[in-house]
């Protein structure tokens, strides 16, 4: 009796040979380090709450050079992130049936009412 030999796709590597799945890889990789950066902010405000001297502490770790160097590597990843992230927002956009006119004029009018409301919010606040 002979045997089949059945078809095993390779799992290592396959991604390296597109540079869209480059690309892709490379974004999805920055993710722990937004986690990381935001767990880091946390500590922050939590060390605030704490007190002057918790927070005067993380302050210190905060101004060494290879946490300067850490947040320049996140906001390297974060621009990359973004640039990425709107070079693909256009193709997924569906196409809207409205004339161009009306969006513009209802996002002013958006923006004028949210800041009228926080104004107010803020007057009745400080009063």
């Amino acid at each position: 009796m002979t045997t089949v030999k059945t078809y095993m796709r390779p799992m290592a590597g396959w991604w390296r040979k597109n540079p869209f799945f480059v690309r892709y890889m490379i974004r999805e990789a920055s993710a722990p380090l937004f986690y990381l950066y935001a767990l880091w902010l946390l500590a922050g405000i939590v060390a605030l709450a704490t007190g002057p001297s918790a927070y005067a502490a993380w302050w210190a770790v905060a101004k060494h050079p290879l946490m300067i160097l850490a947040n320049l590597v996140v906001l390297v990843f974060a621009v990359y992130h973004t640039w990425t992230w709107f070079s693909v927002l256009p193709k997924t956009t569906p196409e809207l049936d409205v004339a161009p006119g009306a969006l513009i004029t209802g996002g002013i009018v958006a923006a004028v009412v949210a800041c009228v409301a926080l104004l107010a919010f803020a007057w009745g606040v400080t009063r």
